[in-house]
């Protein structure tokens, strides 16, 4: 299947942002789902619904360090009055032998322990003398070994009601009810709710495989010094940071220098472990775009890639298409740093979210009051400024100048401003919208 239409392979046309990510989006596939370890799993969005097969906690434990008693035998309990209780044995977590406590008498038992037959809650071993004899109380793990604590004498200073310092059965969950969705993305929370209930594996979206690619002869490693007419790589360390952010697992390839056939070749290499190809670069009209002309050459089986012109500001140029065996989504990017960040937010990393399975993929979008006046955007364009959003006063104010160069003032944005293709001119005061960045 190619990329391209009858409708999309006129050279003339002008996209709109929104068709270009319409037609993008309509071509990925959500990835198939894979059986994958608990912690494999993190990141993964959920395509079963999982129930609970036991209640959490499956017995009554007790919450605190204390004594496992019955509520009788310390009703009326004070500092002057205390009850005094005779200690018949210690529960320690994991304990499967429980000693029954009955009338006048006291389990000494961990936080997380069972609760004994016959005791009703839990006293905390601070409303006690902690079997001391009358002395201050001590701290129950400090004397767990001590095998003389499983047995004597407990003053207890406070009564306490039925179900104190008791985490009931199934209090957490019953068995059957539901634990998580289909479509859930599975963070710590999560991962940590599938242990508790037994579970080692999840069936789940794997992560997106993403692989990002800068292109151009005058680019430089960070860490090396810069030669005449050289700058360093900003660009595919960026693109593949926003991969990982986005929820991919990405592989940043060296920059590529300006020759077709050693990028071709690179492309090709990197296919086998890609379900997502990122170009930054060469993709305008200049006379060493290879990237361009490369991508170009791509026909019949091994896909098309298509090149675009974007009502947009920044990132006018823009290629897609699906290439190789696999049909792998290709997303040839600008190479100036901003337009090519701006264009990574609105079109590749939904393409990512929808590989993930995901139902919202895109940024979310809020309107916000505009601090400072815009002048001057191109009209039938989108324009992306960067800005500084305050969700406290609901104001954003523009952060550097529109130049598709400043990596600083894209550095200190939390959100780009999206001013309409109609819209020339943004007083101070007016709203706008503002596509929030994390």
């Amino acid at each position: 299947m190619s990329a391209t239409t009858d409708r999309t392979s006129r050279p003339d046309r002008v996209w709109s942002v929104a068709d270009h990510i319409e037609d993008v989006l309509s071509k990925i596939r959500p990835l198939e789902p894979i059986e994958l370890q608990l912690l494999d799993a993190q990141g993964c969005v959920l395509v079963e619904d999982v129930t609970v097969p036991v209640a959490l906690p499956p017995f009554d434990n007790s919450s605190m360090d204390g004594y496992a008693v019955r509520v009788a035998d310390v009703a009326g309990a004070t500092e002057a009055y205390p009850a005094t209780l005779t200690v018949i044995g210690d529960v320690a977590a994991g304990s499967g032998d429980l000693p029954p406590v009955g009338p006048g008498e006291a389990a000494r038992i961990m936080t997380g322990a069972p609760l004994p037959p016959g005791a009703e809650a839990v006293v905390p071993v601070e409303w006690t003398d902690g079997g001391t004899g009358g002395g201050p109380a001590t701290t129950m793990r400090a004397r767990s070994t001590d095998p003389a604590g499983a047995s004597g004498e407990v003053r207890v200073h406070r009564p306490v009601e039925a179900g104190a310092h008791v985490r009931t059965r199934g209090s957490d969950v019953s068995a059957g009810e539901p634990a998580l969705d289909a479509g859930t993305v599975l963070g710590p929370p999560q991962i940590a709710l599938l242990a508790a209930i037994g579970r080692a594996t999840v069936k789940v979206r794997p992560r997106p495989r993403v692989v990002v690619m800068g292109t151009g002869s005058e680019l430089v490693q960070p860490g090396e010094p810069l030669g005449p007419g050289q700058i360093h790589d900003s660009n595919s360390f960026a693109l593949t940071a926003a991969a990982r952010d986005a929820g991919a697992l990405a592989y940043r390839v060296g920059a590529v220098a300006d020759d077709a056939d050693t990028l071709r070749a690179a492309i090709e290499d990197q296919l086998i472990r890609a379900d997502i190809v990122v170009t930054s670069g060469g993709v305008s009209v200049g006379a060493y775009d290879v990237v361009k002309e490369t991508l170009a050459d791509f026909s019949g089986e091994e896909g098309s890639v298509e090149f675009r012109r974007l009502a947009m500001q920044p990132g006018k140029p823009q290629g897609f298409g699906l290439i190789g065996p696999d049909r792998t989504p290709l997303l040839a990017l600008p190479g100036n740093p901003v337009s090519s960040y701006v264009s990574f937010e609105l079109f590749v990393r939904p393409a990512i979210r929808a590989l993930m399975g995901l139902q919202d993929v895109h940024r979310y979008t809020e309107r916000a009051r505009c601090t400072q006046d815009i002048a001057s955007s191109p009209r039938g364009k989108r324009q992306f400024l960067r800005g500084r959003h305050d969700p406290v006063s609901g104001t954003v104010t523009p952060v550097g100048g529109a130049g598709s160069h400043l990596v600083k003032a894209l550095a200190h944005a939390n959100c780009l401003i999206a001013v309409p293709e109609d819209v020339t001119e943004v007083a101070a005061g007016d709203e706008v919208d503002v596509v929030l960045l994390g």
